[in-house]
């Protein structure tokens, strides 16, 4: 068997491959790729997992499921030129040599198979399916059909040119007479091969999402979801085809990729330090951001708000702070009172560069509303939050930077996306932001990116390689910082 080979410059890249979809969300994509995942691994496969679409907490369950981390691959942010490379860059950074041999990818999609931004479909788990040449293994819910499913898939196989279809895994039988007449049905009507059957379960498997907050303490899982992935892994062992899937994998073709840093790794005499806060609080953030960082020439350190001490003062303390999303809406007991609010709002006064996403966006703030509660927060921005029962922005952002700031020049082009259940009480916050929304909620007013000084706050959270110069611009400014107090 041919293995995955060094991409820097354009060599082809074999990696057995496949892409689990549905029909539309909640047909068993989740549970379907998560069982996969750790079965193969179980089994002695190097698992590359991968997540279509802007998400942390699935990406979370895959790298869980498959003992290594997990990549988001977004049609949104990268064509398919950097998509592939993004692929072969995953393969080459998580694999060693001697897991090549062993490697097996699995790509979790989202939404149905061929929901887009557009009626085109584009960004849709299609498109990129298309575009990395992946064979699609489907899961629909069968529940109270027979026949009908034959047609769905008869639909689904002539929709779209250039897709390959591996097979159906048929989801939530009702009995083993019903899945026999639905498989009956597809091989009568259909190509489609039936890779397995699985029976209705009484209780899920998985905690229902928003997604983690029972299972996850930061981006580590807890006991009891761990044990939930085992056994998910035994029910898909049992009603699954595993080595008809792996024979499905293997078939998807060899990739051309290119180098996916478009830019040259810096080495500058001085490392400016950045930290980051990931822990319970805070953790969403994209391996890619941080790797972009280290690129542009920063030396990282992880930091916890339960830390005892933070590296703020001395030669060797913090030049820059970078703060992603999470929910610190659970923690607000934690964060009452924490002296690390106190030292972050400090040193923004300072002008030390802070640059915070979402969740970090809130520990900025004045203070966060949750019910009849009201807690201070930093106070670094003048923003006074309130949590909401339902989301107050969700999907893609695109917006152009409208006014002078030290981040980023005016004119600069800015795609991310918005995920949160928060929304800022001053309705002139939005009026002063910096960055213009075409797409997006953001802070309101069509705005989003408050900047005060050299701290920034966003709700919209960015993909590094998709927005050229964030990490030299930070790194920029935590050099200038690191002169300023020597």
């Amino acid at each position: 068997m041919d293995t995955p080979m060094d991409i820097s410059s354009g060599q082809s890249l074999v990696l057995p491959r496949l892409v689990v979809s549905s029909i539309s969300g909640g047909g068993g994509k989740t549970l379907l790729s998560l069982g996969l995942a750790r079965a193969f691994a179980q089994d002695g496969h190097a698992v590359l997992p991968f997540k279509k679409g802007p998400d942390y907490i699935d990406a979370a369950w895959l790298a869980a499921a498959a003992g290594r981390p997990a990549t988001n691959l977004d049609p949104f942010f990268l064509n398919g030129d950097r998509l592939r490379a993004q692929m072969g860059h995953a393969a080459r950074t998580l694999l060693t040599d001697s897991e090549r041999p062993r490697a097996l990818a699995v790509i979790e999609g989202n939404r149905g198979l061929f929901d887009g931004l557009d009626l085109d479909g584009s960004c849709s788990t299609s498109a990129l399916a298309r575009e990395l040449r992946v064979p699609v293994v489907l899961t629909i819910n069968v529940t109270k059909m027979t026949r009908t499913v034959a047609a769905l898939l008869q639909g689904l196989e002539h929709f779209e040119q250039g897709v390959h279809f591996a097979g159906v895994v048929l989801n939530r039988t009702g009995s083993a007479r019903h899945a026999s007449y639905v498989r009956q049905s597809i091989e009568r009507y259909t190509d489609f091969r039936v890779l397995g059957e699985l029976p209705r379960l009484k209780t899920n498997l998985l905690p229902e999402r928003h997604m983690g907050l029972a299972s996850f303490r930061g981006d580590e899982l807890t006991d009891s979801a761990r044990s939930a992935l085992e056994e998910l892994a035994a029910f898909i062992r049992e009603h699954v085809d595993l080595q008809a899937v792996v024979r499905a994998a293997h078939a998807a073709p060899a990739l051309t990729c290119g180098s996916f840093w478009q830019t040259p790794e810096r080495s500058p005499e001085y490392r400016p330090c950045i930290g980051y806060v990931r822990d319970a609080c805070l953790w969403f953030y994209y391996r890619e951001n941080l790797e972009a960082l280290e690129r542009a020439g920063a030396r990282l350190v992880r930091l916890s708000f339960s830390d005892p001490v933070w590296p703020w003062e001395g030669a060797d303390g913090l030049d820059g702070l970078y703060l992603g999303g999470g929910f610190p809406e659970d923690f607000l007991d934690q964060l009452e009172g924490n002296p690390r609010l106190q030292e972050i709002a400090r040193f923004s006064e300072k002008g030390f560069p802070v640059y915070a996403e979402c969740g970090g966006l809130m520990i900025l703030s004045r203070s966060v509303r949750s019910g009849q509660r009201c807690t201070k927060m930093a106070g670094a921005l003048p923003l006074d939050i309130e949590f909401c029962p339902r989301p107050q922005g969700l999907g893609y952002v695109r917006g152009t930077i409208v006014r002078p700031n030290p981040f980023y020049a005016e004119g600069t082009l800015l795609s991310g996306h918005e995920f949160h259940y928060s929304r800022v009480l001053n309705a002139s916050a939005g009026e002063a932001a910096v960055l213009g929304l075409e797409r997006g909620m953001g802070l309101g007013q069509g705005r989003d990116g408050l900047v005060v000084g050299n701290t920034w706050g966003s709700y919209t959270h960015i993909f590094a390689p998709a927005v050229p110069g964030w990490a030299e611009g930070l790194c920029r400014m935590a050099m200038e910082w690191h002169a300023r107090r020597i």
